[in-house]
């Protein structure tokens, strides 16, 4: 499992020390309710459960925080669905 980073200021969760870095964006609609935008993976990543690994992480960070969470991402979206 690949040592994610979420970047607060950025809004995204990274792979940490990886060029061209795998990630996972995203927004806040309110104080309170969250979009997963976009999730990104470079082709030598992919493949290795790298994006699984960031919805994970991003998933249960929202959790954590007792955020509303929506998505425009489709890969969310499908890890949701798959997961729920």
């Amino acid at each position: 499992m690949p040592n994610i980073i979420h970047n607060t200021t950025d809004h995204t969760f990274h792979v940490e020390n990886e060029p061209d870095s795998a990630h996972l964006d995203y927004e806040f609609i309110d104080d309170e309710h969250i979009n997963f935008t976009h999730t990104y993976v470079p082709f030598r990543q992919r493949g290795k459960g790298v994006a699984e690994s960031l919805v994970q992480a991003g998933l249960k960070w929202a959790i954590d925080n007792q955020l509303i969470i929506s998505t425009s991402c489709w890969y969310v979206e499908k890890y949701m669905a798959e997961h729920s």
